[in-house]
């Protein structure tokens, strides 16, 4: 069958971007910043809804995330997203309450002074793990552009304990990886940095962890009162592109006068004509779709392997939960559930009524977890959040559980100079860019930052010609 022909308006600019998620939205809404009332913006999404793995329900009356609990507050742009799109009243910040290290069935208090589990002092960590820095030979730890595992820079530095009590607790919460194959340069680019100036691993972790000037500190996280699904919503509607959801983009050809597309379901297919394209998906499908176009950055995008998770929801009524927003526990305690938040401890905002916890499973290399039926996984989760917590828990008045397949990307050691060699082949192709979580880090900033730089690029292109 021919496929029909989407061809847009004659004489409008009108670019394609791949992917419906919160990388996608900010590419959209970015583009018509620059572009104008008149380019035509058209979003492609395979579900039936958009913003990806941000997912709001309702759940025991509230609204709770499936998917991305909050914004990283501690850069500037998912909260400037949020506030040009109208939300910025709508922002919320987490009660004071710390989290906690699940350790021996015990909840000890997270050390301060640390940076993703890497402590300025070792003396701070002393009640968990034997930490003692390592001689070093006066040397900076990284030369420029090298790189290595987060797992080898702190085992050779600080030891065992110190990496498999708290670093890869807090590596495992974010990115449900492997310590070992994960890059210090794409995970910690900060710290990364640091290294190239500094012999001892602590002395780089304190100058990113030194104190701000005079005045109080700003919050680290933040997220949207009524669910993140309106952060979605609202881009979405301000960006005012053209939404089409359900529909899978399978060929991606570069032809004279910009891009062909072929999309749809197989059967009637429709081939979309577009001058500039934004591939907003994970890696094996943007891989895909850039075989034939530019070999070498769909090699590396292949390269990008995939951790899951699924996650579980509890609604409780009276049961006294820690005055904790929740704890993460090493995977050498043995426990499907690696990671737990309190939520209504963590943001005022849900309220006291109920008690919801959301309880996170699976790290890389676990996915056969994602096999097991609902009713499988909430008891596991629920006994083990017992064992944590050093009490059998009452049945929840309400349950649910997700499932997150191929969600966390893994970054392995010289993931960023890929991406940049990527980057560079694609720029011999006229007005094409990658974006997302594969390419540039997990998290809803990150991947708003993303959107944000391709559409600068792909919209600088397309005015100069």
């Amino acid at each position: 069958m021919t496929p029909a022909r989407l061809t847009g308006t004659p004489g409008r600019t009108r670019v394609l971007i791949v992917g419906g998620g919160i990388t996608g939205l900010a590419a959209a809404h970015r583009l018509r910043e620059h572009l104008g009332p008149d380019a035509e913006i058209v979003v492609a999404e395979q579900a039936m809804r958009l913003g990806g793995k941000i997912h709001t329900v309702d759940f025991a009356g509230r609204p709770v995330e499936t998917g991305a609990e909050s914004l990283l507050a501690a850069r500037p742009e998912a909260i400037e997203l949020a506030r040009a799109v109208g939300l910025g009243d709508a922002l919320v910040h987490p009660s004071a309450a710390k989290p906690a290290l699940s350790i021996g069935g015990e909840l000890l208090d997270f050390p301060a002074g640390h940076m993703m589990g890497i402590p300025g002092d070792p003396a701070d960590v002393a009640a968990i793990a034997n930490a003692k820095e390592r001689p070093d030979n006066g040397l900076p730890i990284l030369e420029p552009g090298a790189d290595m595992s987060v797992g080898a820079l702190v085992r050779s530095r600080l030891g065992d304990e110190v990496l498999d009590r708290l670093v890869a607790p807090m590596l495992g919460g974010v990115y449900a990886g492997d310590v070992d194959r994960l890059s210090v340069r794409a995970v910690m680019p900060q710290l990364a940095a640091a290294l190239e100036r500094h012999s001892r691993l602590t002395d780089a972790v304190n100058e990113i962890k030194r104190p701000p000037g005079d005045g109080p500190r700003k919050p680290v996280f933040a997220t949207i009162d009524g669910g993140l699904e309106r952060l979605v919503t609202a881009t979405s509607a301000t960006a005012r592109a053209e939404i089409r959801l359900g529909m899978t983009v399978r060929e991606l050809r570069q032809t004279p006068y910009g891009w062909e597309v072929i999309a749809g379901p197989v059967p009637d297919p429709i081939k979309i004509k577009a001058d500039a394209v934004i591939l907003a998906v994970p890696a094996s499908p943007a891989a895909v779709l850039l075989r034939d176009v530019e070999p070498q950055a769909a090699a590396a995008l292949s390269g990008v392997a995939y951790a899951s998770v699924a996650l579980a929801a509890f609604a409780f009524d009276q049961i006294d939960l820690p005055e904790r927003s929740g704890f993460l526990t090493p995977a050498s305690e043995g426990k499907t559930v690696k990671a737990a938040t309190f939520a209504s401890k963590k943001w005022p905002h849900l309220g006291r009524r109920r008690q919801i916890v959301r309880v996170s499973m699976g790290r890389i290399g676990e996915e056969a977890l994602l096999q097991y039926d609902d009713a499988t996984l909430a008891k596991t989760a629920l006994r083990e959040l017992g064992e944590h917590l050093g009490r059998r828990l009452p049945d929840p008045l309400e349950q649910r559980i997700d499932r997150w397949g191929g969600a966390l990307p893994q970054y392995a050691p010289g993931h960023d100079a890929r991406i940049a060699a990527a980057r560079e082949a694609l720029g011999a192709h006229r007005d094409i860019a990658i974006a997302g979580a594969a390419v540039d880090g997990v998290g809803i900033a990150a991947c708003i930052a993303s959107g944000q730089r391709a559409a600068d690029a792909i919209a600088a292109s397309v005015n100069r010609h």
